[in-house]
């Protein structure tokens, strides 16, 4: 019995014991888990907010995907009823514009005004009846002299001006010009930004409402007049000297804007290359101007000329970026992806190597850019 107490003493001594320490263990163990989630947290958070940073917007384009600036009525366009060339809106443009209106136009009326007059006086003084015996005379060395020597001060008259514009028309962009490259197809025009970020387009003419399934794009007034509005504008920045380079991948094409006084040839396998630059803003239209098939009136051109600032948010929401200060301007670089020529041309002026890249890039807007050969168009 005494051992039988004792050990009895002794288990109810180690269970007073363990009881506090059993106690405490369910308190401690969810300690762990508090601090380990909320340290997660905190290094988690910035990764998400960078993930989600927000594109730039086209600032050409409004809400809906339409464009913001619409064209004159009076200025890039065809007018009814106009006498005489567009306005002009670049240096050489107006300088061609005042060669036609001020020396060739004047000259043009007055030799035909002499010629009418001369052939009116020799027709009624030299009639049968007022002159019965004809005059046998056979050189008059006065009349030769001058028939010879006029014609030739008036052709010089002309040369002087007209081949200082053709050499401006072909003069070598500077470095700093933005590169436009056009490419001629059978039949729509595509382009490329080779000096930022290799930025490709593909224009195709807007149809009419009626020539187009519900739901798919069409023509309005604000994207331009019918057979010169496109679905994707060419944007160039005002001010800024602009090199145009154009080729073609099938048949010989023409990139044609009157406005800007510029109609440059694109043939398969060869690049030529013309500059400008573009004094006002505006939305400006041209077509292809070479015969190049059945479809030959069916590629307009648009060309919408904004600010440089302007003109940089539109390079980025491309996904382009702007060349750096002072670096040189590549002619026209190979976009990824296409494969280029063997042959490379030097260009005058630029020390650069031009490689003649002609894949035209994928139609991406395909609801608005779709122009199979007749369709829609027959009866225009």
């Amino acid at each position: 019995m005494r051992m039988l107490g004792l050990t009895s003493i002794v288990l109810a001594a180690g269970l007073a014991f363990a009881a506090p320490v059993a106690a405490q263990a369910p308190a401690a163990a969810p300690a762990a888990p508090v601090t380990a989630p909320a340290a997660a947290d905190d290094t988690a958070a910035p990764v998400a907010d960078n993930a989600t940073a927000p594109a730039v917007a086209d600032p050409t384009l409004d809400a809906s995907g339409m464009p913001l600036q619409a064209p004159s009525a009076t200025v890039g366009q065809p007018q009814d009823g106009l006498y005489g060339l567009q306005e002009q809106v670049t240096p050489n443009g107006r300088t061609a514009h005042w060669f036609h209106d001020w020396i060739l136009v004047p000259l043009i009326t007055l030799i035909s005004i002499f010629v009418l007059v001369l052939m009116i006086y020799v027709i009624i003084r030299y009639r049968r009846s007022a002159n019965p015996v004809p005059s046998k005379t056979s050189h008059n060395v006065a009349i030769e002299i001058a028939w010879t020597l006029i014609p030739v001060l008036i052709l010089v008259a002309i040369a002087i001006p007209s081949i200082k514009l053709l050499a401006a028309q072909f003069k070598p962009a500077p470095k700093e010009a933005v590169t436009l490259k056009a490419i001629g197809n059978q039949w729509f025009w595509s382009y490329e930004y080779p000096d930022h970020g290799g930025i490709q387009l593909t224009a195709n003419m807007l149809k009419e409402k009626d020539q187009v399934p519900a739901g798919t794009r069409f023509r309005t007034d604000a994207d331009g007049p019918r057979l010169l509005a496109t679905d994707q504008r060419v944007v160039l920045p005002v001010g800024v000297p602009i090199r145009l380079i154009t080729t073609a991948q099938d048949v010989i094409h023409s990139w044609a804007i009157p406005a800007f006084w510029i109609k440059l040839d694109a043939v398969p396998g060869r690049l030529n290359e013309t500059s400008f630059i573009i004094e006002k803003p505006g939305v400006y239209f041209g077509q292809c101007s070479e015969l190049c098939g059945a479809r030959h009136a069916y590629m307009p051109i648009t060309v919408e000329a904004v600010a440089p600032e302007v003109f940089a948010r539109w390079v980025a929401a491309k996904g382009g970026k702007m060349p750096a200060v002072g670096t040189e301007t590549t002619t026209a670089a190979a976009p990824a992806g296409n494969e280029a020529d063997d042959t490379t041309n030097g260009t005058e002026g630029a020390n650069v190597a031009v490689t003649n890249a002609t894949a035209a890039p994928a139609v991406t807007n395909a609801p608005a850019t779709a122009n199979p050969a007749g369709a829609g168009n027959t009866g225009n």
